[in-house]
């Protein structure tokens, strides 16, 4: 599921509104480890694009 999920996210990545909602989608659906890898996935990868975006939705994860 994970890898579905950095597939999707890397296809949404030029839309920052949708990145978003696809991101929280896939927290919710993730399990606590799996949230654990995506969210270094994803600061590894999309950290200075969308810092901000990042920073809201993990940090209640």
């Amino acid at each position: 599921m994970l890898n579905y999920v950095k597939k999707i996210l890397t296809r949404v990545s030029f839309d920052a509104r949708l990145f978003e909602k696809e991101l929280r989608k896939a927290i919710k659906m993730l399990i606590a480890e799996e949230v654990q890898e995506l969210r270094n996935w994803c600061y590894t990868n999309y950290g200075s694009q969308y810092e901000a975006i990042l920073n809201r939705c993990f940090v209640l994860a």
